[in-house]
């Protein structure tokens, strides 16, 4: 069977190089639906990404993208775990797309729902989240890279950051918390602590290495350290709301929000995101019978961030990832 399955890749693979794109994708559909009424799935899957590949890499974005389309469903209907050497065929596929490729959004969207279905993350696979995020990021588009980071491992706060770091550095000065939040926000609405932490760290360390000018503050105390930006009011805000998470502290959420109430005010998207944390981490009840943590992705994720506007990524407007799911933290 396997020199059957050799003939057959070898043989479409030659029409393809010869031009013949729309009967060699034609022909490698039939030859994939004869073996998964079969119930031959392995036989499928040889076909498909075989086919997948060499239409990619011809440039037929359409044809493999059907062809990737199609792999995802028979992974499904074989009903196979997200583990590495699944993933490692569709993460190969999903970098020979081309960025304009309408099929790539799609093909995305149905690995991360079968990664859903069939392993233990709820909301997608955290590496396959991870790589569409990193994609997304390297071709500055913010609003969906956003979605994916937040779901990913723990490499993904090295990409957010420098993501919201490069995008604020578009925009005035002052701006800085607002972009950092775009990190910190999700990471804390997805009960991942560790890697709000990490995106704020990295974000600001960026920040001073990259403003020499730029006052900074280290204070200490026996619980806690925490730098201060007296020129950044809500910078030091995030770094009050990340101890008071960390120390289970909800006298001290409800002091940082309350002093800093007027710069909280003048952002302008963050009072549905603390009410949400509020909620999660010190039991303080939302007083309004809407979905917060849908309506505050919808607007953290879609909406721009605020301040200057200079030079922000013109990107759809998209919503934000699946309700908390089981988190990567090893």
């Amino acid at each position: 069977m396997g020199s059957r399955i050799d003939k057959t890749i070898s043989r479409l693979q030659q029409r393809i190089e010869e031009g013949q794109y729309y009967e060699a994708h034609q022909q490698l559909r039939v030859v994939a639906s004869r073996y998964v009424k079969q119930a031959n799935f392995n036989s499928a899957i040889d076909i498909l990404f075989s086919g997948a590949q060499a239409l990619l890499k011809a440039g037929q974005g359409g044809s493999g993208g059907d062809l990737c389309l199609f792999l995802t469903d028979v992974y499904k209907s074989a009903e196979l775990k997200p583990d590495s050497g699944n993933k490692g065929k569709l993460i190969q596929l999903l970098r020979l797309f081309l960025p304009e490729e309408p099929s790539r959004k799609r093909f995305i969207g149905e690995f991360i729902a079968w990664s859903s279905k069939f392993g233990e993350f709820p909301a997608g696979d955290p590496e396959l989240h991870h790589v569409a995020g990193t994609l997304y990021a390297e071709e500055r588009d913010p609003y969906e890279a956003e979605r994916h980071l937040t779901l990913g491992t723990k490499e993904s706060p090295e990409y957010f950051a420098r993501l919201e770091y490069e995008w604020y550095m578009e925009d005035e000065s002052h701006t800085a918390a607002l972009y950092a939040a775009r990190a910190v926000f999700p990471y804390l609405l997805v009960g991942n602590l560790r890697d709000a932490n990490r995106s704020l760290q990295i974000f600001t360390s960026r920040l001073t290495e990259s403003n020499k000018n730029l006052s900074v503050q280290d204070t200490s105390s026996a619980t806690a350290d925490l730098r201060i930006y007296p020129s950044l009011p809500l910078l030091n805000f995030l770094g009050l709301l990340l101890q008071s998470v960390q120390r289970g502290n909800a006298e001290l959420f409800r002091l940082s929000k309350n002093h800093y109430a007027v710069h909280i005010r003048d952002a302008g998207t963050w009072d549905d995101a603390l009410e949400q944390i509020g909620e999660m981490y010190f039991g303080i009840q939302i007083r309004r019978q809407t979905n917060p943590l849908m309506d505050m992705m919808g607007s953290l994720f879609g909406g721009p961030v605020g301040g200057g506007g200079g030079g922000q990524p013109q990107s759809k407007r998209v919503g934000g990832p699946a309700p908390p799911p089981a988190v990567d933290l090893d």
